[in-house]
Parts: structure tokens; sequence; C-alpha cells
């Protein structure tokens, strides 16, 4: 189990890579959100997992009578999870305002922030505001 599940791990770890390497705002967004779930199962898979041992102690105990699962890297994927979801959704916004002043996801053609470089000419980069000289 361990095995499938660490495999699925790389292959997130490794789609989202993919992804973030793209210019396209939307599947730079979607890879972040993919490197979370990977990481939050490499996270959990850290843990060791333990079929069957929830990680409960007896309210007449003070640790564990049996095999019980580790709880840590549970609280750790949970606090994760709504951490990713935030990021994701604050860059979601970002993107959606990005897109609505812009006119456009591509991150190519975001080129009104740049300085105008006066050496190579570039006549396709914005003009700085006079405010700004």
């Amino acid at each position: 189990m361990e095995v499938w599940l660490a495999l699925a791990t790389a292959v997130l770890i490794g789609a989202s890579v993919y992804l973030l390497l793209d210019r396209h705002l939307v599947r730079v967004l979607l890879g972040v959100a993919l490197l979370s779930n990977g990481v939050n199962l490499a996270l959990f898979l850290a843990g060791d997992l333990t079929r069957g041992a929830p990680p409960i102690i007896p309210p007449d105990a003070d640790a564990p009578t049996q095999v019980a699962a580790n709880a840590l890297p549970q609280a750790l994927v949970l606090t994760a999870i709504v951490i990713g979801f935030g990021l994701f959704a604050f860059a979601l916004a970002l993107i959606y305002q990005a897109n609505r002043r812009l006119g456009t996801v591509d991150s190519d053609a975001m080129r009104i922030a740049e300085p105008v470089d006066a050496r190579a000419g570039d006549a396709t980069a914005a003009e700085p505001p006079e405010a700004a000289r």
C-alpha cells in the first residue's frame, strides 16, 4: 500500500512541476494545487501508515495501551490542507484581477511591470509612469 501511495506522490509532484513551468497562469495555479496535495501525501506517508489502529488513548491511561497511529502527521496534513486552500484562493483572486486588468493570463504578455531596457531597445515593454522616474 505504501509503495502505491509513494508512486502517487511522485506522479502528483512530477505533474505539478510540469505545470509550474508553463507560462499560462491558470496552469501554474493548478501546479501549485497539485504540489500542495503531493506534499500533503508525502507528509502523511512519512508518519507511517498503521491500519486499524486509531490514534486514541483510553480515558484511564496516560499512553496508548496498544499499537496506535501517529496523530502528528495527520494534524500537520489537516493544517497544510487549510493553508493550501487559502493559498489557492488568494492566487486565484490574483489571477482573476490580472486577467481583468491586463486582459491575459499569459505571463510573457504581462510585461507592463517590467522596466524598459534602453540598451535592448525593447519596444514591447511599457514606459514607466512620469511619477516613477
